[in-house]
């Protein structure tokens, strides 16, 4: 259950690190937002991955 779940939010994290910037290009966000996006992103993927990555 715990490695489904974070394989989920993994990928919802990486999701994170892609939409923002395509909105900014869009003119839908500003910056700031997009870089506290990405920066939470980035932290819980690098906290999550190692959950979900690991060969059992």
């Amino acid at each position: 259950m715990m490695k489904a779940t974070a394989l989920t939010l993994g990928i919802l994290c990486l999701l994170g690190t892609i939409v923002p910037p395509a909105l900014v290009l869009a003119g839908m966000m500003d910056n700031a937002p997009m870089k506290l996006a990405m920066l939470v992103s980035t932290v819980v993927w690098f906290v999550t991955a190692p959950l979900w990555m690991t060969a059992r």
